[in-house]
């Protein structure tokens, strides 16, 4: 209950802020998160979500990590249309992303997301998350936060219009997670990625299947969008350049973490003579670079190529 009243005190002392869409495109916007971790102080929010507008309603990509913050993305849309949240589509669900979900589920609106995390709101990791973000970004998210599941889950692709635009739906992973999906406005030739691309900032690798996902990104070069909006940073005008970031670091990991996982060199030892002075200056590399590099260390040692 203290730790509860500390994080109340200081989040209402923080001044008010409101999101801000960013137009990316005639019909495309996306609002963007801080850079660093989800906190209190910025009530988690860090990572990117879009939305299309159109005359017969909207479509969102991701849902925020909380739900005031969903409950914000929705008020940000209203200042731009009073058309219907027709739907959500879910990149992944990690809880940056989809934490968001339950104010948009309380309008009507239909979630969308890959069938590869159909079990996953009932595991023990997505409990232990939900336990450890009420601790973190109390009083943001409380004892009353749900978790939302998807309305259809999607085996491959899928494609639909909405006021004169289409919409393709469609796997890219396995590849940051099992469940990874891409949202392409062909019109428009905007394409959302979610977390595959972290522009200006170190990827969060956790238990990811890094060679799948360097592999994704030379898929979603090829598509040429005007216009890629990732799960984290600006968006990009010059996808290829900056997708290079994410690219780089993550062979990076595996040219450093795979010979000594191979020869069974102490993770320890590896990390430390490694030199990380390519990414160092980069946010979030203090708060993720280990990890990241020791799970793929792990991963390597048990026989990913």
């Amino acid at each position: 209950m203290r730790r509860f009243l500390v994080a109340l005190a200081l989040c209402l002392a923080l001044p008010a802020f409101a999101l801000e869409p960013i137009r990316v495109a005639n019909n495309v916007y996306f609002i963007r998160g801080d850079t660093g971790l989800p906190s209190a102080a910025n009530r988690g929010h860090t990572s990117n979500a879009g939305f299309v507008v159109t005359k017969d309603g909207v479509v969102v990509f991701d849902a925020l990590g909380t739900p005031v913050l969903g409950r914000e993305l929705i008020e940000a849309i209203r200042k731009i249309t009073p058309a219907p949240i027709r739907r959500v589509v879910v990149s992944h669900y990690h809880a940056d992303h989809f934490y968001g979900l339950p104010p948009f589920k309380d309008t009507g609106a239909e979630i969308w997301a890959h069938r590869a995390a159909r079990g996953v709101l009932d595991s023990e990791a997505a409990g232990l998350r939900l336990a450890e973000r009420r601790q973190s970004l109390a009083p943001w998210i409380g004892a009353d936060m749900r978790l939302v599941p998807a309305d259809r889950w999607l085996d491959g692709e899928a494609t639909f219009q909405l006021g004169g635009l289409t919409f393709r739906v469609f796997p890219i992973g396995p590849a940051h997670t099992p469940e990874d999906l891409a949202m392409a406005v062909e019109e428009e030739n905007v394409l959302f990625v979610g977390d595959l691309m972290f522009a200006g900032r170190i990827p969060f690798v956790g238990d990811a299947d890094s060679r799948a996902w360097i592999a994704a990104i030379d898929r979603i070069v090829k598509f040429n969008p005007k216009v890629l909006v990732g799960g984290h940073g600006d968006a990009s005008r010059d996808p290829a350049a900056d997708l290079r970031m994410t690219r780089d670091y993550l062979v990076f990991l595996r040219e450093k973490m795979g010979p000594a996982a191979a020869e069974l060199e102490d993770f320890d030892v590896a990390y430390k003579r490694t030199d990380w002075s390519r990414f160092a200056h980069l946010p979030a590399f203090e708060e993720a670079n280990r990890r990241n590099a020791y799970n793929t260390y792990i991963r390597m040692q048990g026989g990913e190529k």
